[in-house]
């Protein structure tokens, strides 16, 4: 398949019993001049929310998942949601860069700005969380919300595995290169089950498919490998945008301690837990409902902001800029001491423990 221009746009309707859904598909590239696809959906005017790439995506096939489907029409209903195929899988070409996180954010980077949106919200599911978390370290003026569902700090291979975890990894591997493009599904229902241990039959066999289609065995493993060495524990300390972790409590593939880690390093950030033995919430679990609406009131519903004094406003915006004590007494003529004091009553009134804390809700704030 040729390059198509980045504009090049396509409108088409999914056959369902539902309401139909209309989407955008477009091309963008990034400096490789590699091609990626993108897709938009959902209202347009409302706020944007865009789901960062995660392992096996098809921005097409997406539309006919048992998986997928049900969460971009359940969130398209409050968000223009934005997604998109890395270089190598979906609808998406390869190229000779790296897999990593700078190849994850320059994918981001390249839609954002095909998109045209100045803020947005970024949602991190699995290996994207990871994406998401860097963007939003490298670009915090651009991001509004950060929500990352069954994600974690580091990977595999930076928490000391012993041989036998390592042994495994490495036939797991293996057995992707071999076996991923097979039409037998006996490779990728082993993932399957994993990812979705409650999953209907339609949803399994729906899973299976998406993996083969998404990309090839040899492709599927390099990801598998890049996740495994991502680190972003060193940005987490440094993010200043409202986070909320969310995270499966019977999930195999990801267990729950990798959801607290990853929540407890992010100043600020919030956690909530969806009772589900899945990777990702399927439909009709309460969990996936619950999923839906703790991200809609997270993102889309500003918490409502204490009056605050001109001067109260003044001080919460010098504190959302990142300024330390000297600096503010020096911008606002004060003494250390009268500033100590004056952000002690402010980090009260705001409702809030310490200075991150403070970034964050004066940013929320739109401060």
């Amino acid at each position: 398949m040729g390059l198509e221009p980045p504009a090049a746009l396509y409108h088409w309707r999914v056959p369902s019993t539902q309401r139909p859904l209309i989407h955008e598909l477009r091309f963008t590239h990034v400096r490789s001049g590699a091609r990626i696809a993108w897709a938009r959906s959902g209202r347009v005017g409302a706020p944007v929310l865009l789901r960062t790439a995660h392992w096996m995506t098809h921005v097409d096939y997406d539309l006919r998942s048992p998986l997928w489907r049900p969460l971009i029409e359940q969130l398209g209903r409050q968000f223009e949601l934005v997604r998109y195929d890395e270089r190598g899988c979906g609808l998406s070409a390869a190229d000779d860069v790296p897999l990593g996180l700078d190849a994850s954010v320059e994918e981001i980077e390249a839609v954002t700005q095909a998109h045209g949106a100045q803020t947005f919200a970024l949602l991190g599911i699995s290996g994207g969380a990871a994406a998401a978390v860097a963007y939003a370290a490298r670009h915090p003026g651009q991001v509004s919300h950060l929500v990352l569902l069954g994600g974690s700090t580091h990977g595999l291979l930076h928490r000391n595995p012993s041989a036998e975890t390592l042994a495994f990894y490495e036939a797991q591997l293996r057995m992707i290169e071999l076996g991923w493009g097979r039409k037998d599904p006996g490779v990728q229902q082993m993932f399957t089950s994993r990812f979705m241990p409650d999953g209907s039959v339609e949803q399994i066999a729906s899973f299976n498919e998406h993996q083969r289609l998404s990309c090839d065995g040899l492709r599927a493993a390099a990801i598998v490998r890049a996740r495994a060495g991502l680190d972003v524990r060193p940005m987490l300390r440094e993010l200043r945008v409202p986070t909320l972790v969310l995270h499966c409590e019977g999930d195999v593939t990801a267990p729950l301690a990798l959801g607290h880690e990853l929540a407890a390093s992010i100043p600020g950030a919030r956690f909530e837990m969806l009772r589900s033995r899945n990777h990702i919430p399927l439909q009709p679990e309460p969990a996936f409902e619950r999923l839906c609406q703790v991200i809609t009131e997270f993102v889309a519903h500003k918490p409502s902001a204490p009056q605050l004094t001109p001067r109260e406003r003044e001080l919460t915006a010098l504190v959302g800029q990142g300024l330390d004590n000297l600096q503010i007494a020096a911008r606002l003529g004060l003494a250390d001491k009268t500033v100590r004091n004056m952000l002690s009553a402010l980090y009260t009134k705001l409702g809030v423990e310490g200075r991150a804390m403070a970034v964050v809700k004066a940013r929320d704030m739109g401060l």
